[in-house]
Formats: structure tokens, sequence, C-alpha cells
């Protein structure tokens, strides 16, 4: 089995050793599991930053789809949150190896991303419909928590604020997004998020037109899953019109607080901009600084 020369670099990168390590066990572990769950290969890998899929079929003659993945702290509520959604505008979840996070799910067709069509306005109206169908579930036990990753944000602040990246017009952004975690930190919200529905994890299925894939479950607000849709597929210019459209088409979808939804969306801004700091980026990353300044100046 070929291991594509990008997952292995990426998962080097942001896993270091245990990247390594997941990597050298991957045709090991595939072979494991397509002898376990009684799976045959039909056709290439495929893969993303964080793991590998093989399109595969069961003995019954079942199409599926076996995902191989380094088991951490994201990865950990795949399961569970597959789980609890039962299919209900997500990939369902046909077996799964608790040790190792390795999924057998529902084969979707990988040809067809929702990034596909031509009208990023009906793509982003398909995505909130589904967005507001897996937040309408409580979030089950045990599952990583909004108000955990509230708290620990802040705590990063002051150092991020020390970084060569936060000066000028940044500096005074990065502020602003704390401030606003601050205000909503002690209300994280209960619904179970998927915290990372963009147009590319979202692909074309038999059961229904269009199902969400590759969920990153946490416990939170709403408004923190707004942010993928935001900037997803906006080209190259900074669009501030479609950015508010897409704003309140989402929250009037899910029918969120605006103001609220505004609060957790500088916050997911934060997040981001930490992250910049931490992998020590060569800069700040423009359209979430735009966004969130964007979002600040209209919050209601």
């Amino acid at each position: 089995m070929r291991i594509p020369d990008e997952l292995a670099r990426t998962q080097l990168k942001f896993n270091g050793e245990a990247g390594r390590a997941f990597i050298e066990a991957l045709p090991r572990r595939a072979a494991e599991f397509l002898d376990r769950w009684a799976l045959r290969v039909t056709g290439p890998s495929m893969y993303g930053m964080a793991s590998l899929v093989l399109p595969v079929r069961r003995a019954d003659g079942t199409p599926a789809a076996l995902k191989l993945q380094l088991l951490d702290e994201e990865s950990a509520g795949e399961p569970v949150g597959l789980a609890a959604w039962a299919g209900d505008g997500v990939v369902r979840l046909l077996d799964h190896d608790a040790a190792t996070c390795t999924l057998l799910l529902e084969r979707l067709d990988e040809r067809r991303h929702l990034s596909s069509l031509d009208d990023t306005r009906e793509a982003t109206r398909i995505l909130a419909g589904l967005l507001a169908r897996l937040t309408a579930v409580p979030a089950p036990p045990g599952l990583r928590g909004l108000g955990d990753i509230a708290y620990d944000m802040l705590d990063a602040v002051p150092s991020a604020l020390r970084s060569p990246l936060a000066h000028g017009p940044a500096r005074a952004t990065l502020q602003a997004c704390a401030s606003a975690v601050r205000d909503v930190a002690d209300q994280p919200g209960d619904r179970l998020l998927h915290w990372d529905l963009h147009f590319d994890n979202v692909l074309a299925a038999e059961r229904e037109p269009w199902l969400a894939i590759d969920p990153k479950p946490l416990a939170g607000d709403p408004g923190f899953d707004l942010m993928p849709a935001l900037f997803n597929e906006l080209g190259d210019v900074f669009d501030a019109a479609e950015v508010l459209y897409r704003f309140d088409l989402l929250t009037e979808t899910l029918h969120l607080d605006r103001a609220r939804a505004a609060s957790w969306t500088l916050g997911r801004a934060l997040q981001n901009l930490l992250w910049n700091v931490e992998d020590e980026e060569p800069e700040l990353d423009a359209a979430q600084l735009a966004i969130a300044d964007l979002v600040r100046e209209k919050r209601l």
C-alpha cells in the first residue's frame, strides 16, 4: 500500500514522532482491519491532512470506506459524535475500533464535494441546513468541551501578544477577539458540534443528496461552528458582503442569537490566529483577521 507523501509530511509536521509512528504502522494496520472486518479494497486510497481512506466492500457486498487515522484529542470524539447523529445529515458509522480510532464508514461519492457546485450561495444554504440538523443534537457525555477550549485560548493570549506577529491592527484584533471570548466563556453551550464543516467536508450520497463527513466533535455553542463556512471558497479578494450574507444565513437557519454567534465566531478566529502564532507562521491569517474585524464591527 502506497502512503501518500503529503500525508506523511503533514503527520510529521503536526504530530512529530507520533505522526511518524502512525505512518510506519499504516500498512500493518490496514491489513489488520481489512482482515478483521472481512473487507476487500475496491479502488485507490484517498487521503486528507490527517487520515487515509480505503474504498472497500464488505463480505455481503455493501460498499464502505475504511478510515485510518491517528488517535488524538480531535479524532477520539469522531465515533462518539457519529453514533449520536446516527446518520442524520452525516455519514453513517458502520463499525469502529476505539483503541486506534479506525472507522468503517458508509460509502459516499468521494468524486462529488459540495465545493463542486458553481453556486457558492446554494452550497452555503445546503451546508447551513446540514449544520442546523447536526447542532440540534445534544452532545453526549465524554466529549471535549468548548468551555475548556475557551479558557485555554485566553491563557495563551498574553504570550501571543508578545509575538512579532501581533503588531499594529492585528494586535488590536487579537485583543478584541479575546475580549469577546471572555464575555461568553462561562456559557459554552451543550450542542454536538462538527467543528470543521466546510464545502469539502460534504459529499454527495444516495440516501440523501448531501451528507457531512470528517467531524471533530466537541460540546459547545453552535456559533463556534460557523467560521469554516464563512471563509470557504471566498476567492482571492475578500468579499465583505458575501461574508455577511453567509453569517446572516447561518444564524437564521440555526436560529442563533446574532450577538452570541458573533462572539463565538470571534472565538473561532482567535483559535485560528493563536495557531498561526504557535506554528510560527510568517504572518497571521489575513482572512481570519478580516472576518474578525467585519464581525466585530457588525456585532449587535
